[in-house]
C-alpha cells in the first residue's frame, strides 16, 4: 500500500479541536490511531476534540497514570490509551490492550506508541504532532485501507 503523507499547521488549541472533530466525524470502528508527538505537543487535545465530537460530555481525563480511559457511545466503545509511563512493553498483556482493540466495536486512540513496541498492534492512522514556533505541524498517514478512506474524506 502506498502512504501518503499529510500534513497541516494548527495554530492554537481550536484549531487542534476542529481537526479532532473531522476526524472523528469519520471515525468507525473497529480503528486505531496512533498519536505522536512531544510532551505538550497537542496529542490530548486532539484526543479529547475526538472524543467530545464523538459525544462524551465532561471532562475528557488524560490517561498518563491510568494508563487507559474508556468510553461508551451506544455501540461505539473508544479506549483512550497513554503508554508514556509503560516500563516495558509486556505490560501491555497485563493490561488486556489486545483483548480492548481486538473487538469489532473499538475505537483506539493510543498516545507514545512508540513505547508499546511489537506488542501494539498496527494502526490504521498515525497521527503526529510537532511544535513550529507558536503553532503546531500535525503530520498524519494512513496505514490500512480504513484510514486511507477516512483521509480521502476529509
Amino acid at each position: 500500500m502506498s502512504i501518503a503523507t499529510h500534513k497541516h499547521e494548527l495554530v492554537g488549541e481550536e484549531a487542534t479541536l476542529k481537526f479532532a472533530a473531522k476526524f472523528a466525524e469519520r471515525c468507525q470502528p473497529p480503528l486505531m490511531i496512533h498519536l505522536q508527538g512531544d510532551l505538550g505537543s497537542g496529542k490530548t487535545t486532539f484526543a479529547r476534540g475526538l472524543i467530545n465530537t464523538l459525544g462524551h460530555v465532561g471532562n475528557v481525563k488524560s490517561p498518563t497514570f491510568t494508563l487507559v480511559e474508556s468510553y461508551e457511545f451506544g455501540a461505539i466503545r473508544l479506549y483512550h490509551f497513554d503508554l508514556y509511563r509503560l516500563n516495558d512493553p509486556l505490560e501491555l498483556e497485563y493490561i488486556g490492550l489486545r483483548e480492548l482493540v481486538g473487538e469489532p466495536d473499538v475505537i483506539s486512540l493510543i498516545e507514545w506508541p512508540e513505547r508499546g513496541g511489537a506488542e501494539l498492534p498496527n494502526a490504521d492512522l498515525v497521527i503526529s504532532f510537532e511544535y513550529q514556533g507558536s503553532s503546531r505541524i500535525v503530520d498524519y498517514q494512513a496505514n490500512s485501507t480504513k484510514g486511507q478512506m477516512i483521509i480521502a474524506e476529509l
